[in-house]
């Protein structure tokens, strides 16, 4: 019996099938099985379930004889299903990385409950991801979103239960996921987007507006006269006022008919000594629809004057920073012992600046050193270390004071430099991809750039860090000025990989689970213009059977990302390192890297240890966004070692030797030439001496 049935109705999606079944193949966990229940579809869904089950023998398709609703397909798939819980995920929609083992592993802690309940992602068809606004942590299970896709219910208990979705028409997954939770004898939460909800531009329910939509009355209706009707009625009457104020599921000559049917259903199931909550649901109450567009207008003028009043109070307060930063320019002395500091867009204390902040408080412990952060990363802060919160009143008068500025991406909020700041751009890579001014070519990766902008701010710097002679040629023709001289001093990033002890290599192996012995490969890919969210191209847990006892893959997700990598527990030799507070520590502690077009690859250069490329999408990435030189090449300098553009290629690398031989030695030896000959170990004390010290 598989842990998991996953239950995916078919009809008519034939453009998003694929994705959806992908994302389940996808997931690191393996013991499920996947039915697709093809609605009679007069498209190719059909086809591509047949191609799918011919491929994978966990995946099986039901065919209905004639076309019956995506609640009689549900049913059909429960019918069929054998696993211990179902879950459904519409043909639309995906499961996200690590969506399964996530859920195991909270059901197995929770003891194998009735019900699990998990949260969701929404995106559109521009991939604008958002929240799902569903509060996992506290309140009524009974308020969150009742749909399909949300939970995960032991099979058993659904049977015997004689939970069944609504066989035909819209909102028939309504009655089941309320009947779930309010006959679950044991229920848990998973406070974690497992799917995300695709919202279609055509042929979905949510946008087709019309008197289909009053078909949720109905159900709510069904609901309210049965067990816990009370209980549900406040979350009822919230939910169809949802589908009654909403202009795609409603036209307005439209709206008077639901206002009345729902106004029949607060009448015929409002609870003893409920109390109406607010002038919509007392207008419900009293059946008045003039009253209740009134309460609408009310409210609509209320949430206008409020956004109002906010842009105000920001605009005025933006005015007033600004007014006074201006103030301090004119009048307030140049502190000639102030540093203030910035990495990655204020996202903590990091990278290059932080090294030189280290390093000056050894060497030129007179200069104060200032850290600017985002309120939303405060947390990341290390302790003792002083900082500003970017925009506040503080930051600006930081920046209007201070000698030094360091940063290795930009100060937000558009500063001007000072006669007497000096200001040194550290970057943060050497540059495989396009930068600068040649990102005009390639504008998918641009993201709205504006090139005058980057100008206006290359004219600040007065010194620009380079890491080697490639870097220097690149920075000076992308970020063309006169203002700012090249400081060839290497990476101060990177000194800790010259002066780290093997005893300090060993805590750090400790604290990541790493036995003795063990082989640790870091498997660190950047991010693409191209690609949403971290999708890993080789299937982690495979990746980590095939390695065996004896190697731990540590698994390093780029930041714009977010905080892990979705992994969950999904192998015991998987390690999500993606919020370790420091990606030296990780390269310390691996044996070799395995990265794609991560800048990363030349900082690891540094320890002479085996880097492995990984590039699937090689091709695409060099016209997405543009390459320097050839990464694959195999040419001395250009290629780090071993090569692979294939999951089997990759695994026989690291299984069979070839990610270490005398070939890939010579390749390393090559590329640590060309792109750490400043490296040594002494980066950010160079930098603090002819900073600071004028040395």
């Amino acid at each position: 019996m598989s842990r998991f049935s996953v239950i995916v109705p078919a009809f008519r999606v034939q453009g998003y099938l694929r994705e959806s079944l992908d994302s389940v193949l996808a997931q690191p966990f393996t013991d499920w099985e996947l039915i697709v229940v093809d609605d009679a579809s007069p498209d190719a869904c059909g086809a591509i379930a047949a191609e799918y089950a011919g491929r994978d023998a966990r995946v099986r398709v039901v065919t209905l004889p004639e076309h019956s609703g995506v609640g009689a397909a549900r049913n059909a798939g429960v019918a069929a299903a054998g696993g211990t819980y179902l879950l459904f995920l519409d043909a639309d929609d995906l499961l996200l990385p690590g969506a399964l083992a996530a859920i195991d592993t909270a059901l197995t802690e929770a003891g194998d409950p009735d019900v699990l309940l998990h949260d969701h992602d929404r995106t559109d068809w521009w991939d604008t991801v958002r929240a799902s606004g569903d509060d996992l942590a506290d309140g009524d299970p009974l308020a969150l979103t009742p749909a399909a896709w949300n939970r995960a219910v032991r099979r058993d208990f659904w049977t015997a239960r004689g939970l069944a979705f609504t066989p035909q028409g819209p909102y028939e997954d309504v009655v089941p996921a309320h009947r779930a939770v309010l006959e679950a004898d044991t229920l848990t939460r998973l406070p974690r987007a497992c799917v995300r909800w695709r919202r279609r531009r055509a042929g979905g329910l949510a946008h087709t507006p019309g008197e289909r939509h009053f078909a949720v009355v109905e159900r709510y209706g069904e609901l309210l006269a049965g067990p816990g009707g009370a209980r549900l009625f406040p979350y009822a009457v919230a939910r169809v006022l949802a589908v009654l104020d909403d202009q795609d599921r409603l036209t307005p000559a439209d709206r008077p008919g639901l206002f009345r049917l729902a106004a029949e259903l607060h009448r015929a199931h409002r609870p003893a000594g409920h109390t109406p909550d607010g002038p919509r649901e007392q207008a419900l109450a009293d059946g008045s629809w003039a009253a209740y567009q009134k309460a609408e207008k009310s409210e609509e003028r209320r949430n206008a004057l409020r956004a109002r009043l906010k842009r105000q109070k920001k605009k005025l307060r933006s005015r007033l920073m600004k007014a006074a930063y201006h103030a301090d320019l004119r009048t307030a002395r140049l502190d000639p012992e102030l540093a203030v500091y910035g990495a990655y867009w204020n996202r903590g204390v990091s990278c290059n600046p932080a090294a030189v902040h280290a390093k000056a408080r050894e060497l030129a412990p007179h200069i104060e050193g200032v850290f600017v952060v985002s309120s939303k990363h405060v947390d990341k802060v290390p302790q003792g270390v002083p900082y500003v919160i970017e925009g506040s009143r503080r930051y600006w008068q930081v920046m209007a004071t201070a000698k030094y500025l360091v940063n290795n991406s930009s100060f937000p909020g558009g500063f001007t430099k000072r006669a007497g700041q000096v200001y040194l751009q550290t970057h943060h890579g050497t540059p495989l991809k396009k930068m600068g001014l040649d990102q005009r070519r390639y504008p998918a990766g641009t993201h709205g750039i504006s090139f005058s902008k980057v100008l206006d701010h290359t004219d600040q710097w007065d010194y620009s860090l380079s890491a080697n002679p490639h870097s220097t040629e690149v920075w000076e023709r992308v970020y063309p000025s006169d203002a700012y001289a090249p400081l060839e001093a290497g990476y101060p990033r990177n000194d800790v990989y010259f002066t780290t002890g093997a005893e300090e290599i060993r805590r750090i192996r400790r604290e990541l689970d790493i036995a003795d012995g063990q082989r640790a490969v870091l498997y660190a890919p950047t991010h693409r213009d191209y690609q949403k969210g971290f999708l890993p191209r080789l299937d982690l847990a495979r990746f980590a059977d095939a390695l065996g006892d004896d190697t731990v893959v540590l698994v390093r997700a780029h930041y714009f990302y977010g905080a892990d990598a979705g992994l969950a527990d999904s192998h015991p030799r998987l390690r999500d390192v993606t919020a370790h507070d420091r990606v030296e520590d990780l390269c310390l502690a691996s044996d070799a890297l395995v990265t794609d077009y991560s800048s990363l690859m030349f900082d690891y250069a540094c320890l002479d240890r085996p880097v492995v490329t990984y590039a699937p999408d090689w091709d695409a990435y060099r016209m997405a966004r543009g390459t320097y030189f050839d990464l694959l090449s195999g040419r001395p300098g250009d290629t780090p070692g071993a090569v692979a553009t294939t999951e089997e290629e990759l695994t026989a690398l690291l299984r069979d030797g070839g990610w270490d031989t005398e070939a890939t030695t010579e390749l390393r030896t090559a590329f640590r030439e060309r792109f750490c000959p400043y490296d040594d170990g002494h980066a950010a004390e160079r930098v603090v001496r002819k900073l600071f010290l004028g040395e």
